[in-house]
């Protein structure tokens, strides 16, 4: 049986401070580029929240399905990866993620994908609040227990949505006098 791992996301620990951004894309590209990154913070602004989107390795990707040029597979090690030869750019797999966690690299125009850095997530280590840290169950019960946060988060954030005139009455612009 392979292997399901994958970097639990807990929203309500967050602060949006963005270290997992830099220490990402300063491990794969050796500059600190958060446009580089495999891991995005979403920040929604009107609410003061922030949630880190990465990927769930689900143990069926509908990325996997989605890639007509094969250039993403779920490795025997239980992370999804992308072949970066084989990547045409199609973005069908960005369109499919539930989880919006599959980014096109502004660099080299080729999707990229957290692969939990082989087993041992940057992100994690370097993460101050412990809004993500990684997780190695194989059960249904562990799966659940790893994407149940992003997507409570995720529900959450389109139920609040209020018109942005409201926000604006609510929330004024700074006024320069």
């Amino acid at each position: 049986m392979e292997a399901n791992i994958g970097i639990q996301v807990i929203p309500e620990k967050c602060t949006g401070c963005r270290i997992c951004e830099l220490i990402c894309s300063a491990g794969k590209h050796e500059e600190f580029n958060p446009k580089r990154s495999r891991v995005r913070i979403v920040k929604e602004e009107r609410f003061f929240i922030d949630i880190p989107s990465i990927c769930q390795h689900c143990l069926n990707p509908l990325c996997v399905k989605s890639c007509d040029s094969g250039a993403i597979e779920k490795t025997k090690d239980g992370y999804v990866a992308i072949d970066q030869e084989k990547c045409i750019a199609c973005e069908e797999c960005i369109t499919a993620c539930p989880f919006d966690a599959i980014f096109m690299d502004p660099v080299d125009n080729k999707a990229i994908v957290c692969d939990l850095c082989q087993g041992d997530p940057k992100c994690v280590q370097w993460c101050p609040t412990e809004a993500l840290t990684l997780q190695k169950d194989n059960s249904t019960a562990g799966r659940k227990k790893r994407t149940s946060n992003v997507k409570e988060a995720r529900r959450l954030i389109k139920r609040w949505k209020i018109p942005m005139e409201d926000w604006e009455r609510y929330h004024p612009k700074n006024k320069t006098d």
